[in-house]
């Protein structure tokens, strides 16, 4: 672990410019730039809100808005966009840099930071975008979004953890980059996102508690739609599991470190 922390700490301004340079190149070819990362997700939510606002607008008793689905949705796509887009970028890390790890000496723990900290610094546009839309729409945030930056780390934290060990997976079970974006896809409409929980028959909402998604997105949902404290404790569990999957998957890279060059 220390020659892991050194590492990342020698290389710690390449990862840098390399979070950098992700940035700068995402848009070095488009007029709008970094509106782009804003313009998606928001147009994702404006489709779900006019298809089933006037459906489920009337099961949000804890948000005191016209706006309350949308508000609502918009708090949930902003953690899923997160961890979906950290989960992506893990998945191909290895196998698509494959030539920079040949041609290179560089520790491969510098290659998920550097994944992670780009899709957070683009997450991050988008939270300080919706968190005017939600002043705008007459629903500002309120002290209760100190919150958020425990929130975020927990949810990177896991999602990082997971996407390492699907990473180095995926340098030996190829099929796991054709099969991760269909459990995503099942795991996005597992989770309360864009339905309230409320519309889940009780005696099939037990089946959340597998889902490790839940706890982060009701965490959202808590402090920038119902502007209340999030559960501790579950974030507490969802950290816990993040940080053994983090320990693990540092130990693949280590333990497969020479296979991993070979397969590349």
């Amino acid at each position: 672990m220390n020659g892991l922390l050194k590492g990342v700490y020698q290389y710690r301004h390449f990862i840098a410019s390399s979070i950098r340079n992700e940035l700068v190149n995402q848009f070095a070819r488009s007029r709008l730039g970094g509106l782009w990362l804003v313009i998606h997700p928001l147009v994702m939510v404006a489709i779900y809100a006019f298809v089933l606002s006037a459906v489920l607008s009337a099961k949000f008793d804890g948000i005191d808005n016209d706006y309350a689905y949308a508000i609502y949705l918009t708090s949930g796509i902003l953690a899923w966009t997160l961890f979906n887009d950290t989960l992506s970028r893990c998945l191909n890390l290895f196998v698509g840099n494959g030539d920079l790890l040949k041609k290179m000496r560089v520790p491969k723990v510098t290659l998920p930071l550097i994944a992670a900290g780009t899709v957070l610094a683009n997450n991050l546009l988008l939270f300080a975008t919706i968190i005017l839309i939600f002043a705008f729409l007459g629903h500002p945030p309120t002290l209760v979004v100190l919150w958020m930056p425990l929130i975020t780390g927990v949810l990177v934290l896991f999602a990082l953890g997971l996407g390492l060990v699907i990473g180095v997976l995926n340098v030996f079970f190829r099929d796991l980059s054709q099969l991760v974006p269909i459990v995503l896809q099942f795991l996005f409409w597992f989770t309360p996102i864009v339905y309230p929980i409320v519309i889940i028959p009780d005696n099939m909402r037990h089946l959340l508690m597998f889902n490790p998604m839940y706890p982060l997105v009701s965490a959202y949902h808590d402090v920038l739609a119902y502007q209340r404290s999030p559960d501790l404790f579950s974030l507490g569990v969802i950290g816990l599991a993040g940080g053994l999957l983090l320990i693990l998957g540092l130990w693949l890279v280590r333990k497969a470190n020479a296979e991993m060059v070979d397969l590349l």
